[in-house]
């Protein structure tokens, strides 16, 4: 491959993982594999300048503004920084100080690794929040950052005019709790507290982005009127006067010292409550800072070094199976105690049977571990060298390690599932899907409620939840005789339901909402449906083979049928509604854009569902309407240019009265 051709490769992948990383939050690659190619490209860029694109990774920021929110230009651009890889790095990047800056001071902070705003206050009020986006212009996401509780909303003793640049960032314990209330609820895990940080300031309801408890570090001040410090130390005393909360810079003198401090970072970073994604140098002295002056792209007068993936040997003692609340058997690796990334690690991940074969992991091997993303432990690769005599490949068990129900493998997947839907593993999970508003639409029966159901012993299955009386949910933690009596009046209420959010209640795979409403308009009654065979259900429209063969396995079970009859005996409704047919909307589709004020978007494809419609993701030929809400971006503008009519909330209510 020729130095251009090269170039252009490295220049075009590198903008395709930018978007991924700072417009979409989902980056694909890691950091360190980020880091090289981009190393890769300015080495090419400097031996063969002439090459170099115009819009060229190495001279931009990263990230572009989302056009959902409305743009902010920067008062000071909000730079990147460039990065090094080893001490040497570091102590050649002292010497070019030296050379404009003799007798230079550092200072070292860890590099948090989350999203970078700017904070504006006029009069000590916070105004504006923007996001740090290509560094020029941002997005403006001030309803979001009002959420922040770190965030001062107002100041004492502020200047008049002050802008700061700080990271927004996602706990690490709140991440973890809320991948807990995920996986508990059904939904995808969020990768790392990074992605989760971004997608959640990115959030078009405020309400949202307050769940999720984000926090701030405030770095530096961008522009103040009157400057009452001459050093970084000094600035971020002044910030923390004011009241924010401001990350921890350690002055370290001579570059040796922030070699140790940096050395130090490392071996603690598990101590810390959020991510880090490296360690920042900075000259101390902002009047040095001047005469060191920017490239296009990053300051000269600091620089942030990455840590390299750190890899460790170790033996795998044991294999575990666990049972996730989905159902899913996970095998986990038990190693030998190891040092790694600043944590001791006595597990890794093994993710799943194929990974297993594929690697051919056994237990007794010496296996070479490493953090994914810095945060999870994983076994990457055997040293077969080392292998003892008699070992035997890994397979995971055939019945369930906590049931005793056999084990299936999901079709054209590598899940391996137990299918008891009276599994104890599964059963937290199963009751907060069965009362979830989309189901049995049980108001005050959250996961915390349930949880404590379950642990009091009043329930293990929904079923049970039937059977409940005031006197002992009263007994439950934060619970009382008013609330137990509104718990079980909602229980009471759910027994009405339509057959189709029963069928969505009892978790069979791969029947949501839609095949839950499909199945309930043709077949009317639970009986009819549990009769049906393979070719009246693939039949149906959203019903595939797969989704079929799941239905039938399902009604199969003598767990289900058990379950079945418990809920009929309780009165709750096995048969669809018969409200009269409304068919308005039939084979129009429909896409939701922008923040609805009347309704939240499920409400509003609740709607359009019930009158024979559908609602899509995204704008395209096919779609029939676009119903458009404050804030609108991209979907409105698609709409507008393929033709396709827009409507208000106004003009929706009309359609559906």
């Amino acid at each position: 491959m020729t130095a251009a051709e090269e170039i252009r490769k490295l220049t075009q992948e590198l903008k395709e993982h930018n978007e991924r990383y700072y417009v979409l939050d989902a980056p694909t690659i890691s950091d360190f594999e980020y880091d090289a190619m981009m190393r890769r490209l300015i080495e090419l860029e400097d031996q063969h300048p002439e090459l170099a694109a115009p819009d060229s990774p190495t001279k931009r920021v990263g990230g572009a503004a989302l056009d959902k929110f409305s743009p902010v230009r920067h008062e000071v651009p909000l730079e990147s920084l460039n990065d090094v890889f080893d001490f040497e790095e570091i102590f050649a990047f002292g010497a070019r100080v030296a050379e404009k800056a003799a007798g230079a001071v550092y200072c070292v902070e860890p590099k948090i690794d989350g999203l970078s705003v700017a904070l504006r206050y006029e009069n000590g009020v916070f105004v504006q929040g923007a996001t740090r986006g290509d560094g020029v212009t941002g997005e403006d996401v001030t309803h979001n950052l009002m959420t922040v509780k770190s965030i001062p909303k107002r100041l004492t003793g502020a200047p008049e005019h002050l802008v700061v640049r700080g990271e927004i960032y996602m706990p690490r314990s709140v991440f973890s709790r809320l991948n807990e209330q995920r996986e508990i609820t059904g939904e995808q895990p969020l990768a790392n507290p990074r992605n989760a940080a971004a997608g959640s300031l990115r959030q078009l309801d405020p309400k949202v982005a307050e769940e999720r408890q984000l926090a701030i570090l405030l770095f530096n001040v961008q522009a103040v009127s009157g400057t009452p410090y001459g050093t970084h130390t000094e600035m971020l005393d002044f910030m923390r006067r004011l009241g924010f909360p401001v990350v921890d810079s350690t002055p370290c003198g001579d570059i040796a010292r922030c070699v140790d401090r940096i050395a130090w970072i490392g071996e603690n970073r598990d101590t810390f409550d959020f991510d880090i994604d490296g360690a920042v140098i900075k000259v101390d002295s902002l009047s040095q800072r001047e005469v060191l002056g920017s490239t296009s792209k990053a300051p000269r007068w600091a620089v942030a070094y990455k840590y390299p993936p750190e890899k460790k040997e170790t033996k795998l003692t044991d294999i575990i199976v666990q049972v996730g609340r989905t159902g899913v058997l996970t095998p986990k690796a038990v190693v030998e105690p190891v040092r790694l990334a600043g944590t001791t690690v006595t597990y890794a991940t093994l993710h799943n049977q194929d990974f297993i074969t594929e690697k051919d992991i056994r237990i007794g091997d010496t296996v070479v571990i490493r953090k994914a993303g810095e945060i999870i432990p994983e076994v990457i690769e055997v040293n077969f060298a080392l292998r003892p005599e008699g070992t035997a490949p890994f397979r995971l068990p055939e019945t369930c390690p906590v049931c005793g129900s056999p084990v299936e493998r999901d079709e054209g997947a590598a899940a391996i599932r137990c299918r008891n839907v009276e599994c104890p593993a599964q059963i937290l999970r199963n009751l907060v899907h069965f009362a979830s508003r989309d189901a049995m639409d049980i108001e005050g029966l959250g996961v915390s409620v349930c949880q404590s159901l379950l642990d009091s012993g009043l329930v293990r299955t929904p079923a049970d939840l039937y059977s409940l009386d005031v006197q002992s949910v009263a007994q439950l933690p934060r619970m009382g005789v008013k609330s137990a009596q509104n718990l079980i009046n909602a229980v009471e209420d759910s027994k009405t339901r339509d057959l189709s959010r029963l069928l969505n209640a009892l978790g069979i795979l791969q029947v949501g909402q839609a095949a839950a409403k499909a199945l309930a308009a043709r077949f009317k009654t639970m009986d009819a449906l549990e009769k049906a065979g393979m070719e009246e259900l693939v039949a149906i429209d959203d019903i595939g083979e797969i989704t079929a063969k799941y239905i039938v396995e399902w009604f199969a079970q003598p767990q289900s049928e058990h379950l079945i009859e418990r809920l009929r005996k309780a009165g709750v409704s096995m048969t669809a509604e018969d409200t009269g047919i409304d068919e308005r909307f039939k084979g129009m589709t429909f896409v939701l854009t922008g923040t609805l004020s009347r309704y939240t978007r499920d409400e509003a494809s609740e709607i359009i569902e019930r009158r024979g419609g559908r609602t899509a993701g995204s704008v395209s030929k096919k779609t029939s309407v676009v119903l458009a809400g404050e804030n609108a971006g991209s979907k409105l503008q698609k709409a507008v240019d393929l033709g396709v009519r827009v409507i208000s909330e106004d003009e929706f209510e009309e359609m559906i009265r």
